[in-house]
């Protein structure tokens, strides 16, 4: 791969990356020095936190109070005198609370609000995002200060010059990638301006972990020119799988599938696990709600980690060698669990993961070579040897690029900040507006809605519920590409021409070219509204004749949708006179 060039910049700056996890959550930064070729580091130490080390992540766990304050996160909710108080005065522990922000059209028939702690009262997804984040920069300011030589004066230079990015999982769209924006003007990150919101950059887990795998010694070494990779990112919340296309001179990576997004993470298996644990101590003394919670957060620390036979028995310990129960496999204080009744626990995500790597495989418009496995899921040996057997056979490599799995989302947001390997990427879905289009005798689907031909002030009959397609789902889009499609509005009154406003929507269905909104409304979604201030123009709209003598004022627009990055833009443009553009910048 080429080497990172020196940073051209004229001022000192830093680069935050945030990755919050499902289950755990870190920050990677970067400074970036005029002259300087820029490194990528870690928060290797947080408060309260036992393990330090180049992986080193802290839990997504926030306890509040009575009043909705934070008062203990990540390593701090973990101490037993946290944990102590907690109980004494009723605070309300909250872990799993990304998953809240999931869209709610993600195939995920097995997750409902009810599998999910619920939020705190009178808190929001959003606002508990922000208050992690607030801490996640707190955490990264004292790191910085403490850690580098002149720390504080380090600080001091670049405080008002950090640009973030945070990174969100594949199947993440317009209106959770606004929460996390809105989020990080909460937290305090960036004020609330267009300038404040240009200091955000938002980056797939998917393409993220691309960046991570570039920049590892072992993924570089395979990546070969004309080659097709996968990257399978396992969280705890999500399964983020990518599929891309190295060529080089220079180098570069195209996403050659629609990415795929299933929620089956590591903490799914646990869930899995208290279910299996509370059916089977029916009817044991250490069948308690405490004693399974007890027995499932052991499961999720320390056996989930260590199966890897289904032919051995797994263990939980509970409690002390007085602990036994023999008809139920307890003695010592342990639990004595069949090794093939944990691998069940394991197999719907196991199988979630095959099936959307063969389903990129099918969608790639070029062949696979390589899949790359990396995330917090990726150090189970147990789902790396099942994905190995199925993976083997179609003579493809697979590996664990580097055993630093944890950090691959912060680095490799950091690197999408500083590299911006990928050059192309590819529509999930269909992207367009509801219209109405001019009624047609000889069209068989409009003489079907012929009772809903509606007169325009023109003389034109149209019909609603149409569909106009901007962007089609599979289609290639480079950085700079615009989708453009021209529009009009009608009416009887010219102030009414002052505005603009237009609805963005998302088609999901599996229909390549859809034209009606009215045989499948439950695949179309409204991600925003673009709206435009056209006041100037209509100024000057000449008045037109239409039926019966009728005065009208016709007007003329374009919607454009530019989706060369992670984030979907739009904007609507208009002739503002004979030479002349004038583009209004997106508002959700």
């Amino acid at each position: 791969m080429p080497l990172r060039q020196p940073y051209q910049g004229h001022s000192r700056k830093l680069v935050l990356a945030f990755d919050v996890g499902t289950t755990y959550s870190g920050i990677s930064y970067c400074f970036l020095d005029p002259g300087d070729i820029p490194i990528i580091q870690g928060v290797t130490r947080f408060p309260a936190q036992d393990h330090v080390g180049g992986d080193c992540k802290i839990p997504s766990i926030i306890y509040y109070d009575n009043e909705g304050v934070p008062v203990a996160i990540g390593g701090e909710a973990l101490q037993e005198s946290v944990i102590e108080r907690a109980e004494d005065e009723d605070w309300k522990k909250l872990e799993w609370w990304k998953l809240h922000l999931r869209p709610r059209n993600m195939t995920s028939s097995h997750v409902s609000d009810h599998d999910i702690p619920p939020l705190p009262p009178n808190k929001t997804a959003v606002q508990v995002l922000a208050d992690f984040m607030r801490y996640l920069f707190q955490c990264a300011e004292n790191y910085i200060k403490e850690t580098h030589a002149n720390g504080p004066d380090m600080w001091e230079s670049i405080k008002t010059n950090i640009d973030f990015v945070l990174s969100h999982p594949n199947g993440w769209e317009g209106a959770q990638q606004s929460q996390i924006r809105r989020a990080a003007v909460l937290a305090g990150l960036v004020p609330d301006t267009p300038d404040g919101q240009d200091k955000i950059q938002l980056v797939t887990e998917g393409e993220a972990s691309l960046h991570f795998c570039i920049g590892s010694n072992l993924a570089a070494d395979a990546m070969k020119d004309n080659q097709g990779v996968i990257i399978v990112d396992a969280g705890g919340g999500t399964i983020d799988v990518s599929a891309y296309y190295m060529t080089m001179s220079p180098v570069s990576f195209e996403e050659i599938a629609p990415a795929e997004c299933r929620l089956q993470g590591s903490v799914f298996v646990s869930r899995r696990a208290r279910g299996y644990l509370q059916e089977k101590l029916r009817g044991s003394k250490f069948g308690s709600i405490e004693d399974i919670n007890q027995m499932t957060g052991e499961f999720d620390k320390t056996t989930k980690l260590r199966f890897n036979n289904p032919s051995e028995p797994s263990y939980i310990r509970f409690g002390t060698v007085r602990d036994k129960d023999l008809a139920f496999n307890i003695r010592s204080g342990q639990l004595k669990l069949p090794g093939a009744d944990v691998a069940t626990l394991f197999e719907p995500s196991v199988t979630a993961i095959i099936n959307a790597i063969e389903q990129q495989r099918r969608s790639a418009t070029k062949p696979i070579d390589a899949i790359f496995l990396v995330g917090g899921f990726a150090a189970s040996d147990w789902l790396f040897s099942r994905l190995q057997a199925h993976i083997q056979p179609l003579n493809l490599m697979f590996c664990r690029p580097d055993s630093h799995t944890n950090k691959a989302v912060a680095d490799g947001a950091v690197s999408f900040y500083l590299d911006h390997r990928v050059s192309a990427r590819i529509a999930r879905f269909t992207y367009g507006t509801r219209c109405s289009i001019e009624f047609d005798k000889h069209n068989s689907q409009h003489m079907l809605r012929s009772n809903m031909a509606i007169p325009r002030p023109s003389g034109r009959m149209v019909i609603p519920h149409a569909f106009s397609s901007i962007l089609t789902k599979g289609t290639r889009v480079s950085e700079s590409k615009e989708f453009r499609k021209a529009f009009i509005t009608e009416s009887t009154e010219v102030t009414s021409c002052n505005n603009i406003a237009t609805e963005i929507v998302c088609y999901r269905g599996e229909a390549l070219s859809p034209r009606w909104t009215d045989t499948e409304p439950a695949m179309f979604s409204t991600l925003c509204t673009v709206r435009a201030d056209t006041s100037k123009v209509s100024k000057n709209l000449s008045p037109q004749k239409g039926f019966a003598g009728l005065q009208f004022y016709r007007q003329e627009f374009s919607i454009i949708l530019m989706f060369g990055l992670t984030e979907l833009k739009a904007q609507i443009s208009w002739v503002a006179d004979v030479s002349t553009f004038e583009i209004l910048p997106f508002i959700s």
